[in-house]
């Protein structure tokens, strides 16, 4: 049974934004009073729209026209259109602030800090949109970021978004290749790219790599350059190239914002890559706002008082997840560099420098906080600090109690799960809910989430498929390229016609909240025994000579063994007492079938440009098969360490 970790104090509940909206749903809808959580998403299912249409009006939509109409062939699934009569602008709702408040707040690595209120923010973007729009930007043509987590990043896509012209980005530590694979699809006629960036220590040119985009790309019709290694980058050899703030136009003080479908397109996102050319997700400007003020404001309780920080590269949705929590008037930390920048001091100062309210990681980042041996409360105040989020990775139990034990006692500590290609969760938090040790804590309002068995069935406190049976106002709107629909439909709804298969493998627990055991497509199956890869990195992470692991399946005569790699702390060796100590922890807290056969040493793990470990890609290796696309890899390198190995053979 988990154990119970944190409670909101009443107080907390009284005045979260969940408890207004139960009152707008009593005063609107008839809902009773004082409704709670777990009510307020039951009756969202069962009133879809009228649940949406509240949600729409209580975080009061910017728009020309609403329409009468909410939900248009909503038994269809895929093939649902919300809002089909309203007309609205993105970009407007994200500038809806226009005073001298902080809007975004720059640091870099190096130490570099720069503010940008929101007034200014109106004023740059309707600078830089004026000039989109000189140059012939349309509604649906692409515009494209090769950026740093840079406020120049945020005001790019703004401007591009108040146009209805179409946003997509990449990090600047991808390759050329992986660039050309995202952005090569989808043909963008404006780039905008740094010229460089700090990373570990480290000054990374961008300028070569952008070169050499323009040269593959011929559908760029200019290249935008944002200063962040110097104030007069050298653009020689860059054609036409043009600096950030030289190309904006300094005479435009007011946007005209382009009002355009909810289910216009806004953003283009990408899948990992991992097994094949990345697939070109294509999400829509209303429901992705429509969502991403239910999350933010509904469960995570963001509002215009709140300092909002999330770990993320600009080639993760974290990014686009972040960036909308202007629209509930929040002001954002955008930070560039390593999460583990001064063993991680650098994010926890920032915390009490900048009074952040709402932290945001990775289960990656706590798990080597802890292992560093650093106590949070011990050497910062913290006292802003009011909510901390973890995606990317299931957070383990171990992790959870550590934050409430050496982080934060008081603080609500919500792990979310969902994904790019819905640019949203499907589970997540809520400041008004308990903690319960190693559980994520609710369904996301109005997501008809449920643990499907391999039949089809529904179950509670029983692993499965993690689906969704209804429509969300968030699904894509399709594929690029795929007019037909065809690979969106093999993507999600092949297994299950009519109901989203996300490709989670997770249980509903007791509780109502939801544990993640992995991906689906990783799942260890011995002995025809389907095993979550979490449950063993659970078990693992508490050894301590281990810093971090990597398990797979290996096909083994006629069946499948369970094979765990570690990556160890400097100066130990993995010797067969210590073998024993691992299988020991994992047999104990576990199964036998949880155990390796086989454990191996190596020295670093494979890990996408997001920073999320590649179980396939080490499973193909292994196997002696390609590996389609190491381009989406952070470290490619890292998989030659697992060819050939003779323990294998």
């Amino acid at each position: 049974m988990s154990r119970l970790l944190w409670s909101p104090p009443e107080s907390r509940r009284r005045q979260a934004r969940l408890a207004g909206f139960s009152a707008h749903l009593q005063s609107r809808r008839g809902v009773a009073a004082d409704t709670d959580y777990f009510s307020i998403h039951a009756w969202a299912l069962e009133h879809p729209e009228a649940f949406w249409s509240s949600v729409w009006d209580f975080c009061a939509v910017l728009a020309e026209c609403k329409g009468e109409r909410v939900l248009e062939d909503g038994q269809h699934f895929p093939g649902a259109r919300w809002f089909p009569d309203a007309r609205l602008n993105f970009a407007e709702n994200l500038l809806r602030r226009r005073d001298e408040g902080v809007a975004l707040i720059g640091l870099l690595e190096n130490g570099q800090r720069r503010e940008v209120t929101h007034a200014e923010l109106y004023q740059r973007v309707a600078g830089l949109a004026a000039r989109l729009r000189q140059v012939g930007i349309q509604p649906g043509d692409r515009v494209a970021g090769f950026l740093p987590n840079v406020p120049e990043t945020v005001i790019a896509m703004l401007a591009a978004a108040s146009l209805g012209a179409v946003w997509s980005s990449c990090s600047p530590d991808f390759g050329i290749n992986g660039v050309l694979d995202r952005f090569g699809q989808i043909q963008p006629r404006v780039l905008f790219c740094a010229d460089g960036y700090y990373y570990n220590g480290k000054a990374i040119d961008c300028l070569p790599r952008a070169r050499g985009i323009l040269a593959e790309i011929d559908s760029v019709e200019q290249l935008v350059v944002v200063p962040v290694l110097s104030d007069a980058p050298d653009l020689a050899g860059l054609p036409g190239a043009v600096l950030f703030d030289d190309y904006a136009d300094p005479a435009a003080t007011g946007i005209d914002f382009a009002r355009l479908p909810f289910d216009h397109p806004l953003y283009v996102m990408y899948s990992s890559g991992t097994t094949g050319v990345p697939k070109c997700i294509v999400h829509g400007a209303g429901g992705t706002l429509l969502q991403h003020l239910k999350e933010h404001q509904l469960m995570c309780d963001i509002g215009p008082e709140d300092v909002f920080f999330y770990f993320t590269t600009c080639g993760w949705m974290m990014w686009n997840w972040l960036a909308s929590g202007l629209a509930s008037g929040a002001t954002l930390v955008l930070y560039d560099g390593s999460p583990f920048a001064r063993k991680g001091r650098l994010l926890l100062d920032a915390i009490d420098r900048e009074g952040i309210t709402v932290f945001g990681t990775s289960a990656k980042f706590l798990a080597a906080l802890e292992k560093t041996g650093i106590v949070p409360r011990e050497s910062h105040r913290l006292d802003s600090l009011k909510t901390i989020l973890s995606t990317g990775s299931p957070l383990s139990h171990e992790s959870f109690a550590w934050v409430y034990e050496a982080v934060k006692a008081d603080v609500c500590l919500s792990s979310i799960s969902g994904g790019t290609d819905i640019l949203s969760c499907f589970v997540g938090g809520s400041v008004t809910l308990p903690v319960w040790q190693g559980e994520i804590q609710a369904p996301g309002l109005g997501m008809a989430v449920a643990i499907w068995n391999e039949a089809g069935q529904s179950v509670v406190e029983e692993k499965g498929e993690l689906v969704c049976t209804a429509p969300f106002p968030s699904c894509p709107l399709g594929f690029w390229n795929d007019p037909e629909g065809q690979r969106f439909h093999e993507a999600y709804f092949d297994r299950f016609p009519g109901v989203w298969a996300h490709g989670d493998y997770g249980e509903i627990t007791a509780h109502g909240g939801f544990i993640i055991h992995g991906r689906s497509d990783a799942v260890l199956n011995p002995g025809g025994v389907r095993i979550g890869t979490a449950e063993i990195y659970r078990q693992v992470e508490q050894v301590e000579e281990v810093l971090e692991s990597i398990v797979i399946g290996q096909q083994w005569q006629d069946d499948v063994r369970v094979v765990l790699f570690v990556v160890l702390r400097e100066g130990v060796v993995l010797d067969d007492a210590l073998r024993q100590r691992i299988r020991e922890q994992i047999r104990r807290n576990t199964t036998p079938r949880h155990v390796p056969a086989k454990i191996l040493q190596v020295a670093d793990i494979p890990r996408t440009l997001s920073g999320k470990i590649v179980e396939l890609a080490v499973r193909n290796v292994v196997h002696g098969e390609p590996v389609k696309n190491t381009d989406a890899l952070a470290n490619p390198e890292a998989l030659d360490l697992y060819r050939d190995l003779p323990e294998l053979q």
